[in-house]
């Protein structure tokens, strides 16, 4: 269920981006569309998806700079959505962070004081799923 409160984050967040001239070379993965990697204060301020038939919230994950939304407890890239890949992070924690050739792919959703960085040092929660790709690593910080 989307509410006013989510309705009223992406359609400022929209509106932002437009104003800022920020996005890549065309509208995104469907990872961007989801709000994967997109900020926020809390899990109110993330989309609920639908994945293979089945509902998902994204969660806020307050302990990166400006909230990162993402999905939580995944165990390979099947788990997340086309676009973004299961990511073993150094808290120990796996989620799908969006995939990237170059940073600009990382910031569809994000604040230029909170950019995400594309990197290439960090562990597949599965490495069968390992293609060389990198991933968007957002920030170390809290999102206060």
């Amino acid at each position: 269920m989307v509410t006013k409160r989510a309705i009223q984050f992406w359609a400022t967040a929209s509106l932002a981006l437009l104003i800022a001239g920020c996005g890549g070379d065309d509208d995104g993965t469907e990872a961007d569309r989801l709000g994967v990697a997109a900020e926020c204060a809390e899990t109110e301020d993330c989309a609920e998806v639908t994945i293979d038939d089945e509902t998902v919230q994204l969660e806020c994950l307050p302990q990166f700079k400006g909230g990162y939304c993402a999905i939580d407890d995944c165990t390979s890239a099947q788990d997340c959505p086309e676009g973004s890949t299961c990511v073993a992070h150094e808290d120990g924690q796996n989620y799908c962070f969006r995939i990237c050739k170059e940073k600009v792919d990382c910031n569809h959703n994000r604040s230029l004081e909170n950019e995400a960085n594309c990197a290439s040092n960090f562990d597949f929660a599965d490495p069968n799923d390992d293609d060389g790709a990198k991933a968007c690593i957002p920030p170390s910080g809290s999102a206060g």
